[in-house]
């Protein structure tokens, strides 16, 4: 599985789910804020989202290929 949600948008994505869980734990919100929290909490923890795949985007900072001058 490759990486391709980037640090600002894991971030946002861990925190988002987080605060759907915590609506839905107070009953703020409904089954759906637990099932989408726990999908977004997930692609942040997991740096990775299927839909970004399908769409071929791509958040993650790119590494470099050439190995370092000696």
């Amino acid at each position: 599985m490759v990486k391709n949600v980037g640090g600002i948008d894991r971030v946002a994505r861990i925190l988002a789910g987080l605060a759907l869980i915590a609506l839905a734990a107070t009953e703020q919100v409904g089954l759906w804020g637990w099932i989408v929290g726990a999908v977004v909490l997930a692609t942040g923890v997991f740096s990775f989202c299927g839909l970004y795949t399908v769409l071929g985007l791509n958040t993650c900072p790119m590494r470099s290929q050439t190995p370092p001058a000696q």
